[in-house]
């Protein structure tokens, strides 16, 4: 749903902006004033518009390329598409003949090209008049790029800084009141050549003559369409500087940039403040652009007031707000309301569209309605709307991100087979879909597959990829690819700043995270929503809920609107701190509705209460997320799992996989790892080591956890040559021993009597680098205790500093102490 800037020409240079121009918010449209007939072309339609010079109101645009690809959502009507173009009749007959040598020339440009434009030379006298000259180089630039022949263009006006020089040519009012510089960099900027753009600006400026509002936009918007969004906003900010009165064409195009910087709300107000200050009145495409802004952060509350308020300042919605707002409805899981919007939509003699399935299908797919969104798809196929690469791929995510790994497949190869061929997203959908599932040789296979089909990774596969590693705790791995990522020449902006703030803290490296936000604070990047939330959610993952609380009151007090994922993370914080009486209150605002219970909340609590090891609170949330019709996702059946895996109740658990296997679960790492854990707490240490075998053999990888279940299932039992095999294979895997599988030996030995292997393996963990805690020492003084053998507990404290060099003096007088205790 990303809005598409479109700039074409020729350029016109329109009348200031009328001093009445209505303001934008809470006035009334006059009654004799009928509403606009159309909506002029996006981004730019004041420099698109027939100039009010009567001698230019005959030049028209070129129609546009056949294309089967319908257009983006935001791309307003244009009056003029489809008419033909004509060359400016003011333009001197040697114009005439000078474009058509050009254009009818076999090369692109051509070698004579400077006696070609001779004829047209201005007398050299600087007191001679300019005009005729510059209206015949406007006419013949823009003939030229109308016919494709940009490269031509861009030749002729190097010629003509050649021939005037750049002195003469810039004073001669070049950059103000003639279309001629906007023109250029708009078609500098299509070739990307934005630093020539700039440069060009930069020359004007330096031979004393000022830049019109026209040629700030357009350079502004030639950095838009190629994303370059912070330098867009670095134009503007020129502009301002400069005292350059923005047009309303400048600040949609501002307000665009907003939109796909996801710029917090209060920031949006604030550039639409500033617009009805200047005097300056919305159009149809302002205020489908703020509708735009609206789609992060669940401001659906705002879309509306937008959409009431733009119906009554005598702006009828067309295809492009219905689908936007549609949109907004459906990012902030108001399904019943988007489904209200296609009605209306509908009623008013609007077509839904490829774009506006795609909107509910995606609605519905990240939610997990996974059988609606299915519906939908079929609706569509029904009104002969066929599926397009966006409908298979976000049905693919939405399979992936339920855990249903077949019917994701199956998605890909119905795309495949009815000819549809996979595009960027479509690959970091399978590259995320691999990574979730630890399978990272074939994810990386997907990541070289994406240069060979003529791809090249963008900003979301990057940050896929960071996510991906973030969630396995592989904390090097993010740092490399963020990296290999800058290398690559990508700037990070705010979501790749949320996700590495995620993966860090994911990684458990909490400090890590925070500098990660600093920096982002440093490069100007202001927290949104998604930021707040990244925030809350690495204080949730150590449980500090008391700086979880601060941010949530913060996020109140106007800096950001708190939706489901801030109450997820609180929920997590409660969970995670051990205040459980915090978590009982802030789930029973939950089911009363005093917080709108949406499903993601519910599987949540599912989550949160299992973690808690609370089983009627599981069983409770579990029923109502099912009461509500919603198909649980993987998570929240891997949550049922867990808790009843940890009270051995094999029944109930196999109970959960019958269900997961009738409804297309893919098994999970932590599917497996829940069951490895409920069978060694069993004792049948075979089965945990089948489990374990079996991850590998579905091309999973297994991780420390499941390697120190295995070995603990076999120590308990005494088996520790089974327990050291296990080991082997977990070093063999390219993992590292942790201070829990150390531990886990080392308690094994003790409770074999086997204290010289105990203390052999302190030796080995301090040699390879991992230093023994208070539970290590703690394990082998009581094993010694327990068994009455009090002298050797002691000579073990006495002689520990011969065995760990650098072991705290404290720490000795601790086990002392404890030694002591024991034995009273």
């Amino acid at each position: 749903m990303a809005d598409k800037l479109s700039l074409s020409l020729p350029l016109r240079v329109p009348s200031p902006p009328p001093s009445n121009s209505k303001p934008l918010f809470h006035e009334s449209p006059s009654p004799n004033t009928p509403p606009p007939s159309s909506t002029l072309a996006p981004i730019l339609h004041d420099l698109l518009l027939p100039p009010q010079n009567p001698a230019l109101r005959h030049r028209r645009r070129r129609p546009p390329p056949t294309s089967s690809r319908k257009p983006r959502l935001g791309r307003s009507h244009d009056p003029n598409r489809g008419r033909p173009w004509s060359i400016d009749p003011r333009a001197s007959l040697r114009s005439h003949r000078a474009l058509h040598s050009l254009l009818h020339s076999p090369f692109h440009p051509p070698p004579d090209l400077d006696d070609l434009l001779r004829p047209l030379s201005p007398s050299p006298s600087p007191d001679s008049l300019l005009d005729p000259f510059l209206t015949d180089l406007l006419a013949i630039i823009e003939g030229l790029e109308f016919h494709r022949r940009s490269d031509t263009a861009l030749a002729v006006f190097d010629w003509a800084r050649r021939t005037l020089g750049d002195a003469r040519l810039f004073s001669s009012g070049v950059g103000a009141g003639r279309p001629i510089l906007p023109v250029v960099i708009s078609i500098l900027g299509r070739q990307d050549r934005l630093a020539d753009a700039a440069a060009l600006l930069q020359c004007l400026q330096d031979h004393g003559s000022s830049a019109d509002v026209y040629t700030y936009t357009s350079l502004i918007t030639a950095y838009a369409r190629k994303k370059r969004y912070r330098e867009a906003l670095a134009v503007f900010r020129r502009l301002e500087v400069d005292g350059c009165k923005p047009t309303v064409i400048t600040y949609n195009v501002v307000l665009n940039v907003y939109s796909n910087l996801f710029m917090p709300w209060n920031k949006v107000a604030a550039l639409v403040d500033a617009m009805k200050s200047n005097g300056i009145s919305p159009d149809r495409y302002t205020y489908n652009t703020l509708i735009s802004c609206c789609r992060r952060g669940s401001l659906y509350e705002e879309a509306t007031e937008i959409f009431r308020e733009m119906k009554a300042m005598g702006f009828a919605p067309d295809n492009v707000t219905y689908n936007t707002l549609l949109d907004v409805y459906g990012k902030s899981r108001r399904h019943a309301e988007a489904l209200g919007v296609l009605q209306d939509m509908e009623a008013a003699g609007f077509s839904p569209s490829i774009v506006t399935y795609n909107s509910l299908i995606s609605s519905y797919a990240k939610d997990g309605i996974l059988d609606e969104a299915m519906d939908l798809k079929e609706q569509m196929e029904v009104k002969g709307i066929q599926p397009d690469v966006f409908t298979y791929t976000t049905l693919i995510s939405g399979f992936e991100k339920a855990g249903k790994d077949e019917f994701a497949v199956r998605i890909f190869e119905e795309m495949e087979s009815k000819g549809c061929k996979p595009n960027l997203c479509t690959f970091n959908a399978l590259i995320k879909m691999h990574g979730n599932r630890g399978r990272f040789t074939e994810m990386m296979r997907i990541f070289e597959e994406i240069r060979s089909c003529g791809f090249k990774p963008d900003i979301v596969t990057w940050n896929s990829l960071l996510a991906v590693f973030g969630q396995n705790g592989m904390d090097s791995e993010v740092s490399g690819v963020f990296k290999e990522m800058k290398k690559a020449g990508f700037v990070p902006e705010r979501d790749t700043y949320n996700t590495l703030i995620s993966a860090y803290s994911r990684c458990g490296s909490f400090d890590q995270a925070m500098e990660v936000y600093k920096r982002m604070l440093a490069a100007s990047i202001g927290p949104d929503l998604s930021t707040y939330n990244a925030v809350l959610a690495a204080l949730a993952r150590g449980g500090l809920w008391q700086p979880a609380e601060k941010i949530l009151a913060e996020m109140k007090d106007g800096r950001c609107k708190p939706n489901e994922l801030t109450y997820c993370s609180l929920l997590h914080a409660y969970a995670n701190g051990k205040e459980l009486d915090r978590l009982h209150a802030l789930s029973e605002d939950i089911y009363s509705r005093t917080i709108v219970p949406h499903n993601m909340l519910l599987k949540t609590l599912v989550l949160v209460n299992s973690k808690s090891d609370l089983l009627p609170e599981t069983e409770r949330a579990f029923m109502e997320l099912r009461k509500r019709g919603c198909s649980p996702d993987i998570t929240t059946l891997n949550a049922m799992v867990s808790v009843y895996g940890r009270r051995q109740m094999v029944a109930k658990v196999d109970e959960i996989l019958k269900f997961m296997r009738a409804s297309g679960f893919t098994p999970s790492l932590t599917t497996f790892n829940s069951l490895i854990n409920m069978y060694s707490r069993l004792g049948d240490f075979e089965r945990c080591e089948k489990i374990l075998n079996e991850i590998k053999l579905k091309g999973g990888r297994p991780d420390l956890y499941s390697y120190n279940t295995v070995i603990y299932a076999y120590g308990r039992q005494g088996r520790m040559k089974d327990a050291s095999r296990i080991f082997s294979g977990l070093q063999a895997s390219g993992l590292r021993p942790d201070i829990v599988t150390y531990n886990t030996f080392v308690a094994s030995y003790v409770t074999n009597s086997m204290f010289v292997e105990a203390i052999d393996v302190v030796c080995y963990m301090i040699k390879n680098g991992c230093r023994p805690n208070e539970n290590t020492y703690n394990s082998i003084v009581d094993g010694y205790c327990k068994q009455g053998r009090k002298d050797e507990a002691i000579a073990f404290i006495s002689n520990l500093r011969q065995l760990d060099h650098g072991i705290p003096k404290d720490e000795q007088e601790r086990l002392s102490e404890r030694l002591a205790k024991s034995t009273l």
